[in-house]
């Protein structure tokens, strides 16, 4: 109830704002917006408690609602820090060079509250379920429960009609989330027009064409092509280089128009590279580096592309968090949600056709995220396009980290590399996800890939295309490691889209969300299915969703829901078999791991079986742990079997461990290289 209370002060506090609406300049529209979608999912959450929960239980019951609401009553303040900064009227003209193309209104805001709202209203219906005094209310509350997740509702046309009003997906705000955006730009073009004709400066006149060109272009080619003379930028009085920007000598901080802007300053034949100039600055989204505008002088045949001003490379933030102990350095929520906006952020790029190639730690920017106190980044993609441009230092930041560049490329652009012995990579979209995989690897355990190996060079780069990966620790959370693992397989077709990873990430956020005591437990809960294989499962049954386009934000809701179905559906039928569904009941013969199951459920009832049998019950358990899963490339053998728990009536049953101690009791030796990682027979 204390969430709910501070995001109805939130609500309030972005009510009071909109007071002033006339006072926001830039931007208004999506800003209404905002409030709107918030009001409406504060409605929406509070008629949900009203019909499903009872105030007096509110501390008995209301448990699982505690973190949904947290994570809610965050996406809400960072939406009222969005709306304050659009009515903030100092520098006007970096303003609108900053946000006249930003769409983090519904990429970022829009899109992290429909994220949570299915992840709320899942909270309510749980704890509605056992709401209430009488059985029959509570046996009516789960039947209405279980038949909300009918197979029907996998038609998107159905589930919007049935939901849309509940899951803030009505046709009005899908037409609005369509609009919005090009709206505001037309609007902004208007009030350009206006400060023209009231008179301005020279420079203002010029700014004013800057803004024009940008504007009144096409979406696919603003500024048509053409870069604006380079004495508008270093003609301004309050231009001004303040320091250079990583170990290249490209890029650097300056001081322009009141505000800091990052500047990449690069030589050479510019008409060649307009298209692709042009390409870049027409790409918004809030998780790759905005490029705002471009200036360029013929005779010096130089360039300066100006780009916003982030806070520092995730390989710096990790250095200096984890220290030279090497602790974590995010919360298992913070580092999954910093994934996300990473794939979110090569999602789009890839929609545009745009790959990479050159994905690691160095070339992902970060920046504090609002008001943020629990350690939440908002993260960015940089360093993609004109590679033609870069220097050769620049080429080589990778490297800036202390490891060998090579070790973020996949084992094909490496075979490739050393067959052709030619410098320039053939980067794809699959490669990129190999270098996302390393990346999770990083953000997850604090190190960088092969670190504690002593092969460098040419050796490592063998044994790389030869199917060596890094090795997790022992106590990482399966259900996250089976992702990225996904992600770095040998074999290409393999490998994720980043479509998909978005999906799996985003319920993996949900599953982090419902079950908040995962760090605090000796034995942590486990997702009873594995979301890997939900996503192979609806890529069968909706082939659209293998689509390279990426989905609009109204979406995101219908997929989560689908993700349920999927859910529910497998964990039914598990039950079922585990239930003896062939007439043996539970207690009958022994029931093993098959290889499609990575994540099996844990039965409910607790063990009876004292410590004194569970030891005489130990020889068959080893013998159980010999039975051989699917593995993917970097887990050792026997890693991915667990030996089965015991049943109240004393047989074995599938499988979950108490603890980590035993798992490594009864697990076969792994044969070790001399570098220390897994032998190559044992990744096949």
């Amino acid at each position: 109830m204390e969430q709910f209370r501070k995001i109805g002060e939130d609500l309030g506090s972005l009510k009071a704002l909109m007071v002033f609406q006339d006072n926001i300049q830039i931007n208004q529209r999506q800003c209404f917006l905002l409030l709107d979608i918030f009001s409406s999912a504060y409605e929406s959450i509070a008629e949900e408690m009203k019909y499903n929960l009872r105030f007096e239980e509110k501390h008995a019951k209301w448990r699982v609602l505690e973190q949904p609401l947290r994570e809610l009553h965050r996406i809400f303040k960072e939406g009222e820090a969005y709306i304050r900064h659009c009515l903030e009227t100092k520098d006007w003209w970096a303003k609108a060079i900053t946000l006249y193309q930003n769409s983090d209104c519904i990429e970022f805001h829009i899109h992290n509250l429909l994220s949570c709202m299915p992840i709320v209203i899942e909270a309510i219906d749980i704890a509605g379920e056992i709401s209430g005094w009488g059985q029959d209310e509570i046996q009516r509350k789960k039947t209405v429960f279980a038949d909300k997740y009918k197979d029907d509702y996998r038609d998107w046309k159905l589930f919007k009609w049935r939901f849309g009003k509940q899951y803030l997906i009505t046709q009005d705000f899908c037409n609005r989330f369509d609009t919005t955006w090009k709206e505001d730009r037309w609007t902004l073009l208007h009030k350009i027009r206006e400060k023209k004709l009231s008179g301005s400066t020279k420079y203002g006149k010029r700014l004013i064409d800057l803004l024009f060109k940008s504007l009144d272009g096409s979406e696919s080619q603003p500024l048509n092509g053409k870069l604006l003379p380079s004495s508008i930028l270093v003609g301004s009085k309050d231009y001004q280089v303040r320091r250079r920007l990583g170990g290249g000598s490209q890029y650097k901080e300056i001081l322009w128009l009141g505000e800091s802007f990052a500047s990449r300053h690069f030589f050479g034949d510019i008409e060649p590279l307009l298209p692709e100039i042009s390409s870049l600055l027409s790409l918004s989204h809030p998780n790759i580096v905005h490029f705002l505008c471009g200036f360029t002088d013929e005779e010096k045949k130089e360039c300066f592309l100006i780009m916003e001003l982030m806070s520092r490379d995730l390989c710096s933030h990790i250095k200096e968090i984890c220290g030279p102990r090497k602790r974590l350095p995010f919360s298992l929520p913070v580092a999954v949600d910093l994934m996300l906006q990473i794939a979110r952020g090569m999602e789009y790029l890839h929609s545009k056709k745009i790959y990479h190639g050159e994905l690691n730690p160095c070339n992902i920017l970060v920046k504090a995220r609002g008001i943020s106190t629990d350690g939440y980044l908002q993260a960015k993609v940089s360093g993609f396009g004109l590679t033609s441009a870069k220097s050769p230092s620049q080429k080589n930041l990778s490297n800036q980290n202390g490891s060998l560049p090579f070790i973020w490329y996949a084992p094909e652009v490496l075979e490739e590399h050393e067959q052709t012995k030619s410098s320039e990579k053939k980067y794809t979209e699959k490669s990129d996800v190999y270098s996302f995989g390393m990346v999770c690897f990083e953000l997850l355990t604090g190190k960088v890939p092969f670190e504690d190996s002593h092969l460098q060079g040419e050796k490592m780069s063998r044994n790389i295309r030869a199917g060596e990966r890094p090795l997790f620790p022992f106590y990482s959370l399966r259900y996250v490691t089976n992702l990225t693992k996904k992600c770095w397989h040998s074999d290409p077709n393999l490998r994720p889209s980043f479509s998909s990873i978005c999906r799996i990430l985003r319920y993996i956020k949900r599953f982090l969300a419902m079950n908040p005591d995962y760090n605090s437990q000796l034995d942590p809960p486990v997702p009873m299915v594995d979301y890997c294989e939900i996503e192979s499962g609806i890529l069968r049954k909706i082939p659209s969703w293998k689509s390279c386009e990426q989905p609009p934000v109204s979406q995101i809701p219908f997929q989560m829901f689908v993700y349920r179905i999927a859910e529910r559906e497998r964990t039914t039928l598990k039950d079922t078999s585990e239930s003896g569904s062939d007439g043996a009941s539970i207690c009958g013969d022994e029931m093993v791991t098959t290889p499609d199951e990575p994540f099996p459920p844990a039965p409910e009832r607790k063990c009876l079986t004292s410590p004194d049998s569970m030891k005489k019950k130990l020889p068959f358990l080893k013998k159980s742990s010999d039975v051989k899963a699917n593995r993917l490339p970097g887990t050792p053998r026997g890693r991915s079997v667990r030996p089965p728990q015991m049943s109240p009536c004393g047989r074995s049953i599938s499988l979950r461990m108490s603890s980590e101690s035993q798992l490594m009791a009864m697990t076969p030796r792994i044969r070790r290289t001399s570098s220390g990682h897994a032998s190559d027979s044992e990744l096949s």
